[in-house]
């Protein structure tokens, strides 16, 4: 087993922070983002501010569960793959106990805060639970886990679409869509990281099971993510600042794409994912704008 790298010094609060992801924010503004999309979305831009706050903090506490969760699953696993071996549950910086008291922590602070919203939102919310909890399992049995994590991600739509309006309709589902294959696109990317590990280990991921045309299905699943926010912004009727920002989105992916094509260079894998976080919050500002002008 590769040993640890984590300094002896580092505090526990530091360590809880790791476990929770907290120093790295771009996972959760990813988780944020399609959150973000639908309340703006089913109110027009106009979505009350407490209750963008309750999502904001809402994710943030929904995602620190999940990475506790997916942490506590895989604390024989992490250790043994480079990106992840310094891992407070993987090098034993933590107890598993510990890691389990704070998920029940994390998972119990989503629900209060779930208690906020209305009735179908809430039971959303309830409904989403078993899908963070299995989606580290899912790598163990399903071929392509991306796809469980995916569906994770969409019920980030659901959830905060019903809490602004109390209902789903036709453009929800359009959003959601959007935003599953948005997932199986950067996820995959993320995976592409961790072929060699994942193979030699046993585990699945989407990048193996595409195998060499990995690169190809993620530029289907962008292109498909652009197909369906195009229709959801005619179904929304949204004006020109909408479509300039899925304009440049389209670009930036497509430049992603041509990149992963590349052969003889040292993959960005982690840069694209970072750069989908941007690619998110541009597309929101385009769907802000879009009910304005």
């Amino acid at each position: 087993m590769t040993q640890s790298t984590l300094p002896e010094s580092e505090s526990t609060l530091i360590k809880v922070i790791k476990l929770l992801r907290w120093d790295k924010p771009t996972g959760r503004f990813i988780l944020m983002i399609p959150a973000l999309w639908a309340v703006f979305l089913a109110t027009h831009a106009m979505p009350p501010i407490p209750l963008v706050g309750v999502i904001v903090v809402g994710t943030f506490a929904t995602s620190a569960a999940g990475c506790v969760i997916n942490d506590l699953w895989d604390r024989d696993i992490d250790p043994e793959v480079e990106r992840t071996r310094d891992r407070p549950l993987a090098s034993r910086a933590l107890t598993i106990q510990t890691g389990i008291v704070i998920a029940i922590i994390a998972l119990a602070c989503a629900g209060i805060i779930a208690l906020y919203l209305n009735p179908l939102s809430f039971w959303l919310s309830v409904a989403a639970v078993p899908v963070i909890i299995c989606y580290p399992l899912a790598k163990r049995f399903f071929p392509v886990p991306q796809l469980v994590l995916s569906i994770a991600w969409g019920f980030a739509v659901l959830i905060s679409w019903s809490a602004a309006v109390a209902e789903l309709d036709t453009a929800t589902w359009i959003l959601w869509g959007a935003t599953i294959v948005w997932t199986l696109g950067f996820d995959t990317v993320y995976a592409m990281s961790d072929r060699e590990d994942d193979r030699r280990l046993g585990v699945n991921s989407s990048a193996l099971f595409f195998g060499e045309y990995a690169t190809n299905a993620v530029g289907i699943f962008f292109f498909l993510t652009a197909v369906l926010l195009g229709l959801l912004g005619i179904k929304m009727e949204l004006h020109i600042g909408f479509w300039i920002t899925l304009g440049i989105a389209i670009v930036l992916w497509f430049i992603q794409y041509g990149k992963l094509r590349q052969e003889d260079i040292l993959k960005p894998y982690a840069q694209i994912f970072r750069q989908n976080v941007w690619i998110g919050f541009i597309l929101l500002a385009g769907m802000i704008t879009g009910f304005i002008f």
